[in-house]
């Protein structure tokens, strides 16, 4: 499956979350850190899911840019 991850930079680090997995998160001081931060997250969170015996919710998010101009 593949999920869309929203990336932020913040002012100290980097931060990623999941739209289709809430409480799905993870934080790093580099971009590459908190890209195998947000991906260690995501099979935790599905593991969690799984053995607690809930739905795991399929792929739903799409990623898209706009331009736009000012």
């Amino acid at each position: 499956m593949k999920y869309v991850v929203v990336y932020e930079e913040s002012p100290n680090n980097f931060s990623a979350f999941v739209p289709d997995l809430p409480g799905c998160v993870a934080t790093g001081v580099t971009r590459d850190e908190v890209k195998r931060n947000i991906r260690e997250a995501i099979t935790f969170h599905l593991e969690g899911m799984k053995m607690e015996n809930l739905l795991v919710p399929s792929p739903s998010a799409w990623v898209e840019t706009l331009e736009i101009s000012a």
